[in-house]
């Protein structure tokens, strides 16, 4: 060996990255959720995510009444049947959700520096200046210097389709707050989060029990398993309760990195990939390739995140509004799907 060199294996040949990838992957090893909704229900559509490699298609019940989401049940059975691609059904509850109430559905503009109510009264219209919440006990919750986070689907990265807002006053039941950034809020439902606050809320809301009942009149669940989805720090301070309880665990990262602070994430995902890799129980990352909900291509940043994720010991990557209202679902499923395989190959 030469004085001050130092001899390392490779741990790829850079020339083995040229080479094609291979054509098909055994969709089996990081199982791909997709959620479907308004713009992936359709038979055709559906069909398409099953060829790319769905292999887990989620419903989310925070959103839409049963009827709608069992005819997309109904359109998930055909496209099973015409492409004889297997598939399973996850169903999120709708859980502890804080929620803005817009029945106007008209887009309310928000500009920084302004002022905004948020109220427990549900009759009031909501404007730039109110916004009703499906929660009365927020004033008890919350005090002055507080963070809240409102937005469509929580945070897409985007800071014009979402709003941080800091409290300021707190008036019987209304929570005053000062709007920390310019945003237009679209759309009917806008979630809400009070960073780092306890919520007394059920876990279980009515709509849930409802689905356990229902689920329970079709007699043997034992194949039926419950995952617990991780969003807050509530669930990070009780992770190993939580982990022995639950089959799997999902990994919200869109709410976690909300409540925790940015550069804490990865941190909690590489612990928490680890405790349940070592549990033998399935961990299920979430928000990976946001940037394709209006995009063909994710970014670089993104891909490796995916990347990372299979690496940590991800059994799944879960998506979310890239298919639920995004333009390119089928495109979104076989690129993640890619990636996941060329992970496998390369270990």
């Amino acid at each position: 060996m030469h004085s001050g060199h130092l001899l390392l294996e490779e741990p790829i040949r850079m020339a083995s990255i040229l080479e094609p990838s291979k054509a098909s992957f055994f969709p089996a090893m990081t199982k791909i959720v997709g959620t479907l909704g308004p713009k992936s229900r359709s038979v055709e559509i559906i069909s398409g995510c099953l060829k790319a490699g769905m292999s887990v298609a989620r419903f989310d019940f925070s959103w839409g009444d049963p009827a709608y989401h069992q005819e997309t049940l109904e359109n998930l059975k055909a496209a099973i049947k015409s492409t004889k691609n297997l598939c399973a059904v996850m169903l999120d509850t709708v859980g502890p959700e804080l929620q803005v109430i817009n029945k106007s559905g008209n887009s309310i503009s928000l500009q920084a520096d302004a002022f905004v109510v948020l109220t427990p009264d549900q009759e009031k219209e909501a404007s730039s200046e109110l916004l009703p919440i499906n929660f009365d006990g927020l004033s008890k919750a919350v005090k002055n210097g507080d963070t809240i986070f409102v937005g469509q689907y929580l945070f897409t990265g985007s800071e014009t389709t979402s709003v941080w807002l800091e409290v300021s006053e707190v008036k019987g039941e209304d929570v005053v707050c000062v709007i920390k950034n310019s945003a237009t809020l679209a759309g009917s439902l806008f979630t809400l989060h009070a960073s780092q606050i306890h919520i007394d809320l059920p876990t279980l809301s009515d709509k849930d029990k409802e689905a356990r009942e229902f689920l329970s009149k079709l007699g043997d669940l034992s194949q039926t398993q419950i995952f617990a989805k991780i969003e807050n720090i509530e669930g990070l301070n009780h992770f190993d309760e939580i982990l022995e309880e639950a089959d799997g665990i999902i990994l919200s990262r869109g709410n976690l990195g909300i409540d925790l602070p940015t550069e804490k994430v990865f941190l909690f995902q590489k612990a928490a990939l680890y405790k349940c890799n070592m549990a033998g129980k399935p961990a299920v990352v979430t928000r990976v390739v946001d940037s394709m909900t209006d995009n063909l291509r994710p970014t670089r940043a993104e891909a490796t995140d995916v990347a990372n994720a299979v690496l940590d010991g991800s059994d799944a990557i879960l998506l979310g509004a890239e298919t639920l209202r995004g333009l390119y679902p089928i495109e979104t499923i076989s690129i993640v799907g890619k990636i996941c395989a060329e992970v496998k190959i390369s270990c």
